[in-house]
């Protein structure tokens, strides 16, 4: 039998073992592998946590007030397009703009004929019937769809072993 030092030389000479230094490399790229990882992770739940931030705050300044008034100002040139406006209350009202003053505006609704007199700071929202997506939900939108992309460049190399796998997904 041979001496501890010279098994241990002649099994690194056949490549059977790997030397210290190897290992340490080995070892820095795993733990590069896994702060990439971990990294992609905290950063995707911080993109989606943040497009879910949007909140709707209702109106209580002048300059609030000022807007919704001249929104409404705007929608009431065209009397023949519908408008729906929400409430601080959390109601909706649907119809037409026939009257614009200072403090208040009033909505018809053709169906049944009665007119609605609206304060501007009772109002939160004021937009055309079935118009499609506010900027809020665009917003939304947006910000999912970033999170989504930012998500898979990040974590795609990170996953798929730092960009050295190029089968399936990766």
């Amino acid at each position: 039998m041979k001496a501890d030092g010279t098994l241990i030389a002649e099994c690194q000479a056949q490549g059977h073992l790997r030397a210290p230094a190897e290992f340490m490399k080995l070892e820095s790229v795993r733990r590069c592998i896994l702060i990439k990882k971990y990294f992609a992770i905290v950063l995707s739940v911080m993109v989606t946590a943040l497009s879910f931030t949007f909140t709707t705050n209702a109106q209580t300044t002048a300059g609030d007030v000022q807007k919704t008034r001249a929104k409404v100002q705007t929608l009431a040139v065209n009397r023949d397009k519908k408008v729906e406006v929400k409430l601080k209350d959390t109601t909706k009202v649907k119809g037409y703009i026939t009257s614009v003053d200072q403090d208040t505006f009033a909505v018809s609704n053709s169906a049944t004929g009665s007119a609605e007199t609206i304060a501007y700071t009772d109002v939160v929202d004021v937009k055309k019937s079935g118009g499609g997506l506010s900027t809020k939900s665009w917003s939304i939108i947006g910000g999912v769809a970033a999170g989504v992309v930012t998500t898979w460049i990040i974590e795609k190399p990170a996953v798929c072993d730092c960009g050295a796998q190029t089968r399936g997904i990766c």
